[in-house]
């Protein structure tokens, strides 16, 4: 078997406080992780920002070897912006998240869980159009009841989700 490395440092990186990166920085730091033979590169979050979407279109365009990664939560203008960031990548991947915890459901969403299983499984299709490789996080995965997150990985596999994520959010396991 292969073990797979996923880097999110261009993308989750910033969110440690004081950390900001231009766009010519991120694709600096992308041809040093294709050089270190990083698998995937997950390169930013593009509905974020216009300098996150330009960041990740320039990674795209400039990597060749590494698999290029776009955030984008289930909504489908994210999705769009995010499919539009990696159309140049040789190896595009989406990755899409939703919260699936009690808590987010209520307070969040004000959904139910067949509701969110349908926004899920309704962005899942919607990505594929533009990209085969989709992975899927079950956002607050450790708060979430595991019967839900059972049933909600299932569904991304059912649909053809190439990799699961299972974060542990909001650092409530330890």
């Amino acid at each position: 078997e292969r073990i797979i490395i996923l880097d999110t440092t261009l993308r989750d990186g910033e969110q440690a406080p004081g950390a900001s990166l231009a766009s010519q920085q991120k694709l600096e730091i992308a041809f040093q992780l294709e050089k270190l033979g990083v698998d995937i590169i997950e390169a930013g979050f593009p509905i974020a920002s216009p300098d996150d979407f330009a960041a990740v279109d320039a990674i795209s365009r400039q990597i060749k070897k590494s698999g290029v990664c776009a955030l984008a939560r289930c909504i489908y203008k994210d999705i769009e912006r995010a499919g539009e960031s990696v159309k140049k990548a040789k190896h595009p991947r989406i990755h899409l998240f939703l919260a699936t915890s009690k808590i987010h459901l209520k307070y969040k969403f004000k959904k139910a869980e067949d509701e969110i299983a349908s926004i899920a499984k309704n962005s899942i299709r919607f990505a594929k159009k533009y990209c085969s490789d989709i992975e899927f996080s079950p956002e607050d995965a450790t708060r979430t009841e595991r019967s839900f997150l059972f049933r909600m990985i299932e569904m991304a596999v059912d649909e053809g989700c190439r990799t699961i994520n299972i974060p542990d959010t909001v650092g409530y396991s330890y």
